[in-house]
């Protein structure tokens, strides 16, 4: 008995013994391995949304600097405006970058219910803003801002969160492309509530996107489209004056003194910015009456003006470049939420992008939707950042 108690004794001192020169020297095999970093796509979009940021708010000081001047107002009113929007917009980027998403997912159906209820604001008297005929807007002492854009954030949020939990059940349309048709049906109803027909389309292209990521069946899909593509013919047509003003491109130079003034305008200042522009600040389109709205929905023609073609194709091209690094980043992600969320978002850029620029070209109708990161507009800007950032969150995790 006593050999066996030394016998084991000295075994227990061992292992103390070989636990403690670990804990001193460890091996190889113990030491905790650092995080890989990033894949390239996060910093390819980094880089690309941090110059078209800078970039974006030259253009609005450009745009705006000369005709607040003459207004009597400071050159600078605009700019500082945007300029804080901005400032707020990447605060979110970085709390919307940091904070894991799966904390983002139990704030989908709050944040939802609070982004319709923000919808009806426009409606409230002494609060909603109507301009150009769209009662979109919201301004609350020196706050001004689009709840829509809120909504797109929101709904997205919301869609990808239930596919993803359901992806078990594509097959069930009642569970999950139903649900999601629905969400799009409200905040499109909503969006056209307000006269706002292209945040209406861009946020269903977000939810059409998010299906297809998801594998929704095509056919029903097509049919959604379908009713949906009638639903808006239906909401053009149901107003004279909005019929006229969503067919005007078809013949820009016949309405170019009223209802393709602005886009008849953008195409001489596109024109006349040549190769490598006028240089910023020196565009003259913008002065007086020529661009009233150059420093947002029309501002891609400011940039077409003073920075020539070599700035159109590089801001195109940089809008290329965003869209397909956040493919990557879609199709490399192994979390299934994390790939509809950086889906979603891509689609929203990208179509938003597709349908300004249509408008300002004359070659689609004008909508009144803003160019990501460049149009003056605070709560566009800050959306999209915040938006930026989760897209930045998912890049980030992909290993």
């Amino acid at each position: 008995m006593t050999s066996s108690s030394t016998l084991i004794g000295d075994r227990r001192r061992a292992a103390l013994a070989r636990s403690d020169a670990m804990r001193r020297h460890p091996t190889r095999r113990d030491v905790a391995r650092p995080a890989s970093p990033p894949p390239t796509a996060f910093y390819v979009i980094a880089v690309v949304v941090t110059v078209f940021t800078m970039l974006g708010l030259v253009m609005v000081l450009s745009a705006t600097s000369i005709s607040q001047f003459h207004k009597g107002n400071s050159p600078w009113r605009l700019f500082n405006r945007q300029l804080l929007w901005a400032v707020l917009g990447v605060i979110g980027l970085w709390f919307a970058m940091r904070v894991p998403t799966r904390r983002w997912r139990r704030l989908v159906n709050p944040a939802l219910a609070a982004a319709c209820g923000l919808m009806l604001l426009p409606f409230v008297p002494g609060i909603g803003d109507r301009v150009n005929d769209a009662s979109a807007w919201v301004a609350i002492g020196p706050i001004n801002f689009q709840p829509s854009e809120f909504l797109k954030l929101a709904v997205l949020l919301a869609s990808a969160n239930l596919l993803a939990k359901r992806h078990d059940e594509m097959h069930d349309l009642g569970r999950t492309l139903g649900p999601v048709l629905a969400i799009a049906f409200v905040g499109a109803a909503l969006c056209m509530l307000q006269s706002d027909l292209g945040s209406a389309i861009v946020l269903a292209a977000i939810v059409v996107a998010v299906a297809f990521i998801a594998g929704a069946p095509l056919l029903p899909m097509t049919a959604a489209g379908t009713m949906g593509a009638v639903g808006a013919l239906a909401f053009v047509v149901s107003s004279p004056r909005r019929e006229a003003r969503f067919t005007a491109f078809m013949d820009i130079a016949a309405h170019k003194d009223h209802l393709s003034y602005q886009t008849y305008q953008a195409m001489i200042a596109m024109a006349q910015g040549g190769i490598t522009g006028s240089g910023v600040g020196r565009g003259e389109n913008k002065l007086g009456e020529f661009l009233p709205l150059a420093h947002s929905d029309f501002i891609f023609a400011v940039v077409a003006e003073e920075l020539g073609m070599i700035g159109v194709v590089a801001v195109l091209g940089g809008f290329m470049v965003l869209a397909y690094a956040g493919v990557q980043v879609a199709m490399a992600t192994h979390d299934r939420f994390h790939a509809l969320l950086a889906g979603g978002i891509v689609s929203w850029l990208v179509v938003q992008t597709i349908i300004n620029v249509g408008g300002v070209t004359g070659l689609m109708p004008v909508t009144g939707l803003t160019l990501p990161f460049f149009s003056a507009g605070g709560s566009s800007l800050f959306v999209t950042l915040t938006a930026t950032g989760l897209l930045l969150n998912v890049a980030r995790n992909v290993r």
